[in-house]
């Protein structure tokens, strides 16, 4: 695919901050987003004051709320929630037709019902597209400013997947590719019901050993779940699995963590969800989606366990950190 046109899909943090990547290859790119009041103050103040204040958009990146005309693009990058992407999968099928451009997933989350994968919900709305995937320790604020950083990208076909890695070609971004598609979206959806633990373990006050501790737990039960998934060991312990566990657990400015903090802190979730606004904890979902996929498999998940009934206000945080400790003794490699 030479010389790509490419658009973004999801004028959120994470959106627009992939669109100012992309862009820095010199390359034009259509943003798209869904409130065009919110699309018409980014052309009017070349600034997302919404989710990213304080970052210019380049005159390169043309906001637009046309979903017909983001979808003329060769290659479309989906930064859309979790709840509404079979949506937008189903809009974007409709003005698409009989064109099958590239699709790159960079939505992370796991289906409740059936426990789905990101690209499996897209290909139910467009069952003909070729899909990527897109993950890694990113956070768009940093992404945003041009801080370097690095991910990996997953896709069946290996021409197309070259196609992707090279649009980061003179970016600050180190793009990976793997044939992991599984493993990819599993490491990055995972990693965000863990954030939420580590949270909860700072906003207790545990200190730097109980949250290392946990996180190590974390990485391991990740892994557990993750491969009778389908997902490759190796992944687990890359960008995907291990690099954005430690970026989503240890930063202060993951939503996903941000959450887990303030549970520990004594605020009930609904107020924490509800302060958010229109910001998204992917992690929330993801817990039940979880949860739910490791009952079917029978894998055992104590940590997950333990968030979900946080979660639910069926435990308080102090109770579900005594009940991960009070488990039975085992070797480190068992489950």
């Amino acid at each position: 695919m030479i010389n790509p046109t490419v658009s973004v899909l999801g004028a959120g943090g994470w959106g627009t901050a992939l669109a100012l990547l992309l862009a820095r290859s010199d390359r034009e790119i259509r943003l798209w987003g869904h409130d065009p009041v919110h699309v018409e103050n980014m052309v009017r103040e070349g600034i997302n004051t919404k989710y990213l204040p304080g970052v210019v958009l380049p005159s390169t990146i043309k906001p637009t709320a046309d979903l017909l005309s983001a979808a003329q693009s060769d290659i479309l990058f989906l930064a859309i929630p979790s709840r509404y992407l079979e949506v937008i999968a189903s809009q974007l099928a409709a003005v698409c037709g009989d064109r099958n451009p590239l699709l790159v997933s960079c939505t992370k989350g796991i289906e409740l019902e059936r426990g789905l994968l990101m690209s499996q919900v897209i290909a139910e709305g467009m069952p003909s597209a070729t899909i990527a995937v897109l993950s890694g320790p990113n956070l768009a604020g940093e992404i945003a400013r041009g801080i370097p950083a690095a991910g990996v990208i997953g896709c069946d076909d290996a021409a197309k997947l070259l196609s992707v890695q090279e649009l980061f070609v003179g970016t600050s971004f180190r793009a990976y590719t793997s044939s992991d598609v599984r493993g990819i979206q599993l490491g990055g959806a995972l990693k965000n019901i863990f954030a939420i633990a580590a949270g909860v373990s700072d906003g207790l006050g545990l200190g730097e050993n109980a949250r290392t501790g946990l996180v190590t737990r974390s990485l391991t039960e990740m892994t557990r779940l993750g491969m009778v998934m389908g997902g490759s060991r190796e992944t687990f312990g890359g960008l995907s699995g291990i690099g954005d566990l430690m970026v989503t657990c240890f930063s202060p400015r993951s939503r996903n963590h941000q959450v887990g903090f303030r549970l520990g802190q004594g605020e009930s979730l609904e107020s924490i969800i509800s302060s958010m606004g229109s910001m998204v904890a992917e992690g929330v979902p993801t817990t039940f989606s979880a949860q739910a996929a490791a009952g079917r498999l029978s894998v055992e998940t104590p940590i997950i366990d333990e968030v979900s009934a946080l979660l639910q206000g069926l435990k308080t945080p102090a109770a579900g950190m005594k009940s991960l400790m009070g488990r039975n003794l085992r070797g480190e490699e068992e489950v």
